[in-house]
């Protein structure tokens, strides 16, 4: 079954669009974050540290990602967000505490409403734009399977 489903989230990502791949991130980072939370609240700090750490490269990548010739204002915005929301998940990581992680989670929950709410936008006019301005349009070499 974990084969099937490894399969399937594969040709996923290889056949999904740059702005579609920028939105499984944002699913992964939460993912990871959510199974974080769960695994602080029991006290399993070793899978805590893996579940943040996979959201935090995922972060990463979301910041790598971004091209300031597109949108210079936009990506300063972004990165500033980004790197707010990888310090929060480094803090719940060193902290075992899950105040930082849910301040995390809050941002990514946000941006991630946004960019699907930009990719509704540019399916209901497809014309006003060709793809969201500042993500890389090349794939992503973070794992989001977990």
């Amino acid at each position: 079954m974990v084969d099937k489903q490894n399969a399937y989230l594969k040709t996923q990502i290889l056949t999904a669009r740059p702005e579609q791949l920028t939105l499984m991130l944002f699913d992964g980072a939460i993912r990871f974050g959510e199974k974080a939370r769960k695994c602080l609240d029991e006290e399993d700090y070793e899978a805590s540290f893996e579940s943040l750490s996979r959201a935090e490269q995922i972060v990463m990548e979301l910041l790598n990602s971004l091209r300031p010739e597109n949108s210079p204002d936009i990506c300063r915005q972004q990165a500033g967000l980004y790197l707010f929301v990888y310090s929060k998940l480094v803090e719940a990581n060193m902290s075992h505490q899950t105040a930082a992680l849910d301040d995390a989670l809050r941002v990514l929950g946000v941006l991630r409403e946004t960019w699907a709410m930009l990719m509704a936008k540019q399916q209901e006019n497809p014309g006003e734009m060709t793809s969201p301005p500042t993500q890389d349009e090349s794939s992503s070499a973070v794992s989001i399977e977990g």
